[in-house]
């Protein structure tokens, strides 16, 4: 949890497509590996080819398809063998704003939700494995985001410990998602 908190304000530079874009991390989620049953890695699963960026080396990026529709962005932290990474759920733009929109086909928000950053900066599932400190995507430290700015709260999206206190973001920033209020079904 604690790398999750500490990737809010960190740079992910994205040199895709001979176009290069920047973006400040604003919101994270933290997903603990095999005792976290929201995990892709949670012991029912285990290791298999969709999830095995996730056991490591930290510093890797794991990517995959959601519901067959969006790539998601996670960082790897965990040592090699424990699958432990952190969601990168949103991002706001430093540079090449322009470029962002037109990827999103100037839709809005511009990359709050990990569907969002993940068509903004570009990434699909040929960067899975990537290492971060290397482009065409690198992640740049910076300097800590004060702790009255940050905000947590349960995971989003999620059925099994969505409660659980592993999502991180900047208060008020407009690159972070708005959760959507439960379902509630009616009589009938």
């Amino acid at each position: 949890m604690a790398v999750a908190r500490g990737l809010l304000g960190a740079r992910l530079i994205s040199t895709m497509h001979g176009e290069t874009v920047e973006a400040v991390i604003v919101e994270t989620e933290a997903y603990g590996g095999a005792d976290d049953p929201a995990s892709h890695a949670a012991v029912r699963a285990g290791r298999t080819r969709r999830n095995r960026s996730m056991f490591g080396p930290a510093g890797r990026a794991y990517v995959y398809r959601s519901y067959g529709v969006h790539w998601c962005l996670n960082i790897v932290t965990g040592e090699e063998g424990d699958p432990q990474a952190v969601l990168i759920r949103g991002v706001e733009a430093v540079l090449g704003e322009d470029v962002m929109m037109r990827r999103r086909g100037g839709r809005l928000p511009l990359a709050a939700g990990p569907g969002r950053v993940c068509e903004a900066l570009g990434i699909t599932g040929a960067l899975d494995g990537h290492d971060l400190a290397e482009p065409p995507l690198r992640l740049v430290a910076a300097r800590p985001v004060p702790p009255e700015r940050v905000g947590v709260s349960g995971r989003i999206g999620v059925r099994d410990a969505a409660q659980w206190p592993r999502r991180f973001f900047i208060e008020g920033s407009p690159g972070v998602s708005v959760p959507r209020p439960p379902r509630v079904r009616t009589g009938g």
